[in-house]
């Protein structure tokens, strides 16, 4: 379990000459039973990992359909103890990393929320809004109950600061490929190639892009400089469409050999 599973999926796709492929979805939205739907269709359907958000009220990091999905997910009555008891108690295979800010966190208690998130099974922690600076208040719990700490690394940040973030990363290097929020786009920054590239090789664990990623061209253009995707609004919006050719689609570019592939 915990950094372990996380990385023996990412071996395995390795393994297969593919590139990851990492879902998020909004734990709640909908209710937690049509959460645990989701699960298993993203499990059957081969994804590498899920990225299971925690709704939140003041979600800096998200876009406006994230940020819809936090708003039903709370009209649902979700808590961070429920999704929590929720994945306690319907196990899976597929790797589970928990996104979510730090001040649910805070209010749960750092120790008995990593504690829960082992009993959970979850895999990894994404916490946005926690800078290198200040993520001693939660490294050293994270690092005692075996959870992967997923760094984000921002294309506007400079050498030595992504570096540092690439040296301390675990599970995997979240690279953010846009200046903003989450949500569909048409286009990367302009120097998306480099800025990829650059990070698989200071970093040694994999890198995945994420933030705009919602096309199979999207998927295959970013995966030519790196080892997956992560998806989520593209995601969202499928699952309110219960579309899920669009989305098996969506998830299966990432299994297509690459020839251009750096690594």
């Amino acid at each position: 379990m915990g950094k372990q599973k996380l990385t023996a999926s990412f071996e395995a796709v390795s393994a297969r000459n593919e590139k990851a492929f990492v879902p998020y979805i909004m734990a709640g939205d909908g209710g937690l039973k049509k959460t645990q739907k989701r699960l298993e269709f993203l499990e059957a359907s081969g994804v590498t990992a899920v990225e299971l958000g925690i709704p939140f009220s003041d979600p800096v990091a998200d876009g406006p359909t994230i940020q819809a999905a936090g708003i039903r997910a709370l009209k649902e009555g979700t808590t961070l103890k429920k999704v929590l008891d929720h994945l306690k108690a319907h196990p899976r295979q597929v790797p589970i990393i928990l996104m979510t800010y730090f001040n649910p966190i805070f209010s749960y208690g750092i120790e008995k929320f990593t504690e829960d998130c082992a009993q959970a099974g979850v895999d990894g922690l994404i916490i946005p809004d926690l800078p290198l600076e200040e993520e001693n208040v939660m490294a050293a719990e994270l690092e005692k109950k075996d959870l992967a700490f997923i760094r984000l690394a921002a294309i506007t940040s400079p050498e030595e600061r992504l570096k540092e973030i690439a040296a301390r990363s675990e599970g995997f290097l979240y690279a953010v490929t846009v200046t903003g929020t989450t949500g569909s786009r048409t286009r990367f920054h302009d120097n998306i190639e480099a800025y990829l590239a650059h990070l698989s090789e200071i970093s040694s664990v994999p890198v995945l892009a994420g933030f705009g990623v919602s096309t199979p061209e999207h998927v295959r253009h970013l995966t030519a400089y790196c080892d997956g995707v992560v998806a989520g609004s593209r995601i969202i919006e499928l699952f309110e469409k219960d579309d899920q050719v669009t989305m098996k689609e969506l998830i299966g570019s990432a299994k297509r050999k690459n020839s251009l592939a750096q690594k």
